[in-house]
């Protein structure tokens, strides 16, 4: 039985022709030359020998438990992820282990790279957080957010539970949330089911309305500061009930039946949190 063979991912490095077999005529002269240089440098004792990749590996490892991956890595030092990977995973597709060898100035490289100084430029995360929890009370699902932000939607739930985040990601978040809090989603391409699921999320974990930090924009990155439960309760129960009222169609005794309390409660929070200071831009 025949083994086919696979084809490279590119043609630009050693890897083609050493570990796809690739023979095209510009990757064996490349691998020819390549060879050549390290005999002229081993003869004239030049040649650095590839070195234990041990300390490597566990630099990587202990990265990773500091919430530095291999993409970051790959993009601080310029190494490929496939080979950042290589150190700390086996490639059964390569019929490999995990790399036991490395170049010095492979190694070098990332043994540069530190948790301080990958934090260089981070910033604390709970304004972010705050905001994009915001967003989502009033009915914006994460990924429309992430699309927004010019994020993955796989990063900006990863960002809900970091201490710190890039500058660059903080900006890119509050310049959403500028555009999007006064925004209605339904009325901006979002279906009413996604928009509801979205609020039920956030009402249920007691997120904080974009009604509530409109007065609060000082504290909002302030990790000290702690939302007062109460009076972020009745933000909620208006946001939710205006909602329920202007786009579901209710009137007020059937949104507090919807809503799980008692129809002064409805009223009460409506009083306290006018329909003029909730949302209502299109």
């Amino acid at each position: 039985m025949t083994t086919a063979v696979r084809e490279a991912p590119n043609h630009d490095t050693l890897t083609c022709y050493t570990s796809y077999r690739c023979r095209r005529p510009d990757c064996v002269t490349r691998y020819n030359d390549r060879n050549m240089e390290r005999l002229r440098a081993q003869k004239d004792g030049a040649w650095n020998r590839l070195i234990d990749a041990t300390p490597v590996r566990e630099h990587l490892l202990e990265l990773q438990a500091n919430d530095v991956g291999p993409g970051a890595v790959a993009n601080t030092t310029g190494v490929s992820i496939d080979t950042i990977i290589s150190f700390t995973q086996a490639q059964p597709n390569q019929n490999r282990g995990r790399r036991q060898r490395t170049t010095p100035e492979i190694a070098a490289k990332i043994l540069a790279v530190t948790v301080e100084n990958h934090r260089a430029g981070r910033v604390s995360s709970i304004g972010t957080i705050r905001r994009v929890q915001a967003l989502v009370t009033a009915g914006w699902p994460l990924r429309r957010i992430a699309e927004h932000a010019g994020l993955s939607y796989f990063n900006l739930k990863a960002l809900l539970h970091r201490d710190t985040i890039f500058a660059s990601t903080a900006r890119a978040i509050a310049a959403t949330y500028e555009q999007l809090q006064s925004k209605r989603p339904d009325r901006h391409g979002i279906d009413r089911a996604q928009t509801k699921r979205a609020r039920a999320w956030g009402t249920r974990n007691r997120w904080a309305t974009c009604t509530y930090w409109a007065d609060r924009m000082d504290v909002i990155d302030d990790p000290h500061f702690t939302p007062e439960d109460k009076k972020l309760r009745a933000e909620i129960i208006a946001e939710e009930a205006h909602w329920l009222i202007t786009a579901g169609g209710l009137d007020r005794d059937q949104a507090a039946e919807r809503l799980g309390v008692a129809r002064f409660t409805v009223d009460r929070a409506l009083r306290e949190h006018p329909q003029d200071r909730l949302e209502v831009a299109a």
